[in-house]
């Protein structure tokens, strides 16, 4: 997949807000994502996020 930053991504796990969407802030080696549902951030390596990713939703 072809990720970008303000991407939406779905992830298999949920957040424990309840949330399974993240939006992507920066793209690299490691992926800086926000949760949208309490706006959380966290830093995730690619190789993890590709590996969780249910879906994707372009800005």
């Amino acid at each position: 997949m072809d990720y970008e930053a303000g991407d939406i991504v779905q992830l298999k796990k949920k957040h424990p807000c309840g949330s399974f969407e993240w939006e992507i802030l920066r793209v690299g080696a490691d992926f800086r994502l926000k949760c949208t549902g309490c706006g959380h951030q966290i830093m995730i390596p690619r190789r993890q996020v590709e590996k969780n990713t249910k879906g994707l939703t372009k800005r």
